[in-house]
């Protein structure tokens, strides 16, 4: 029986993680029969209580743990060959990388300028399996660029040792250039594949005629933007009755949740009742506020329901565009850009440095005056990117197929 080990997704907290996953789960599995998965997760007891998959395994993979524990053993049964039964029946994790075919890296973004601080999770996400000779393979994500020195350095001395790196557009694919990558090739985010059938969890209906809005904040975006003095609760407030006075119906939507913390790592709920609580009271009556944490699906088939997206989280724009709904973006990273391209929409990403009020509205009133015009060329887009996103699964599957290994 085959397995593969994955790092870098979830089904808690980000649902765009939670999207990538259940897309590579459905993905593989349709292609290589009784394949395994392993996931090395970041918040295992959540991910535990959330997996409907059942071969798929949760171990615990949190940051401290990847770090010091998985790394170190790694290393070690790297160096001391007469060592490596003891440490495989002592670590799940190193367990489950002796057996893997690939490990797969479904990071969102990293060894990005600007991010240094993940730099060492980064590489410790990786290094692991390189030490244990498991192909690495790196699922459609944003890498780069890489101007500054440190990042540059360890890029260069990781990425090439990588079997495959897949780039989810044009900026990656030019980054991946500029250090002279060879094992990079075009796709587009894995997301895009996810079957969200059976996601109707939550009554939709009543959003049917009513201009139906949805907006996904992101507490990224408000701490980016924080950093600049800019009171992001307060912008969308504003806007959210913008909208309300317009004759719209918003609908706050958490891309990003976690249930019973307040902890706001990937977990844009506060922030969602932080603007909701900031809207006045009319507004706040025509506005509906999602106030839990939802399946990847539910969200896509929400978001499916409304008439535009306004957001500052990646996958929920991505689930925008997988169904049909045009999209604006509030944006930090090129990520963003590259991927509305694919569908000629780069304009409606505004980045964080050039936010505000009535750049928002414009942006907004002209999505919304050509929504028809926009919604067809998202229609005639996305086969194109659902084939480049189904075309890492290929390759993965001819991995595993021709991988020597077995659980």
């Amino acid at each position: 029986m085959k397995s593969v080990v994955i790092i870098g997704s979830a089904l808690s907290g980000d649902k765009g993680a939670a999207a990538m996953l259940e897309s590579l789960i459905q993905g593989l599995s349709d292609r290589v029969p009784d394949l395994r998965f392993v996931l090395l997760s970041m918040y295992p007891e959540e991910d535990r209580k959330l997996n409907p998959y059942a071969n798929l395994q949760i171990v615990d993979a949190s940051p401290l743990r990847l770090g010091i524990l998985i790394n170190t053993l790694a290393l070690l049964h790297f160096l001391l060959p007469p060592l490596r039964g003891f440490l495989e029946r002592r670590s799940a994790a190193i367990e489950a990388l002796s057996r893997a075919s690939l490990l797969i890296d479904q990071g969102g973004i990293t060894f990005a300028d600007g991010r240094e601080k993940f730099l060492l999770y980064n590489v410790a996400s990786v290094l692991p399996a390189l030490w244990l000779k498991v192909p690495v393979v790196k699922c459609a994500q944003a890498i780069g660029p890489f101007k500054n020195p440190l990042n540059r350095w360890v890029s260069k001395a990781i990425l090439p040792r990588l079997r495959l790196i897949v780039t989810r557009g044009r900026i990656t694919q030019e980054n991946a250039d500029s250090i002279g990558l060879r094992n990079s090739v075009p796709g587009a985010d894995l997301a895009f594949t996810l079957d969200h059938s059976g996601g109707d969890e939550i009554d939709t209906a009543n959003l049917a005629g009513e201009k139906a809005i949805a907006v996904s904040p992101s507490v990224v975006m408000k701490n980016k933007l924080a950093s600049a003095g800019t009171d992001y609760v307060a912008r969308m407030a504003e806007f959210i009755s913008y909208l309300a006075k317009k004759g719209f119906r918003p609908v706050i939507l958490p891309h990003s949740a976690r249930m019973g913390t307040s902890k706001t790592h990937n977990n844009d709920l506060p922030l969602c009742r932080e603007i909701y609580a900031a809207l006045p009271q009319a507004t706040a009556k025509r506005c509906q506020l999602v106030d839990r944490e939802l399946p990847a699906r539910t969200l896509r088939t929400i978001i499916g329901e409304c008439d535009m997206l306004v957001t500052s989280r990646f996958h929920a724009m991505v689930s925008g565009l997988a169904s049909g709904t045009p999209t604006m973006v509030i944006g930090w990273s090129h990520k963003y850009e590259e991927v509305l391209e694919m569908f000629d929409l780069g304009t409606f990403a505004i980045s964080h440095r050039h936010f505000s009020q009535s750049a928002l509205q414009d942006s907004f009133e002209e999505m919304w005056a050509n929504r028809q015009i926009f919604s067809e060329r998202v229609a005639t887009c996305l086969p194109t990117v659902e084939e480049r996103a189904r075309d890492q699964i290929e390759r993965m599957a001819s991995m595993i197929a021709e991988s020597n290994h077995s659980a």
